[in-house]
Formats: structure tokens, C-alpha cells, sequence
């Protein structure tokens, strides 16, 4: 799989760009999900894959502060109200570009299924170009 990063400029391009690459699966966004689509099936291959992301430091811009301000500001109107003080310290430490990003934390989910990751026997390889 091969993901364009200069093909997308905020989160839900990333989504429409990841989302291609799957068959007879469309992903509507959500990071559990994406964490589960990881494991195989949902329109990835059993067995384990790799995703080569083309541009990842493109990527990286585009899915930055800006982009993880807009994904919290979003999520704190549709989550459970249990998560909105944890949603609410990183929305004002990303305001002041503190902690991860929305690209870090997308990062941080394929890696779990990588070698080394808790969930490695899913077998994703990430290579970013």
C-alpha cells in the first residue's frame, strides 16, 4: 500500500487516501477503527501488509497542530462526556504545540502492529519516504 501524502492537506484527505487502498471497505475516520482495520481484514490483507507513506513529511504538515487542534475541537462535540477533560488538556497543550499530533498518533497506531509493537503478530511493516 502506498500512501501519497502530498495527495492530502488535513485529516479527512488522509482518510479518502488511506481509505483507497482498501478493498470493498470504506473507513469513516475513526482511530479505533483504523486501529482495527490494522489487524487484517476490513479491506486489508490477512496476514499482514506494508504501507510505504510516499511524502510522509508533507504529511506530517498537514496532519499538525492545526489539523489535531481541529480533530479535539471536533471529537470534544461528539464524544462521551467521561473523555472530555482528557480531550480538553491535549486541546490546550496542542494550542500552545505541546505533546502529539494528529500525524504522531496515527504513527503510534500502525507501530503497534509493527515489529516491536504489542500487536506485531498482525504483521505491518510502515516505511516512511
Amino acid at each position: 500500500m502506498a500512501l501519497e501524502g502530498a495527495r492530502f492537506d488535513d485529516f479527512d484527505g488522509f482518510v479518502q487516501e488511506f481509505s483507497r487502498h482498501l478493498d470493498d471497505f470504506e473507513w469513516h475516520g475513526s482511530l479505533d477503527a483504523f486501529n482495527d482495520i490494522l489487524r487484517g481484514g476490513c479491506g486489508t490483507p490477512d496476514g499482514g501488509f506494508e504501507i510505504q507513506w510516499v511524502d510522509s513529511a508533507h504529511s506530517r504538515r498537514a496532519l499538525g497542530w492545526p489539523a489535531t487542534i481541529r480533530w479535539l475541537e471536533e471529537a470534544l462535540t461528539r464524544c462521551h462526556a467521561s473523555h472530555i477533560p482528557s480531550l480538553t488538556r491535549q486541546l490546550e497543550h496542542a494550542r500552545y504545540e505541546e505533546g502529539t499530533t494528529l500525524f504522531d498518533w496515527i504513527i503510534d497506531i500502525i507501530q503497534v502492529h509493527c515489529p516491536g509493537g504489542s500487536e506485531a503478530a498482525d504483521n505491518v511493516r510502515l516505511v516512511l519516504l
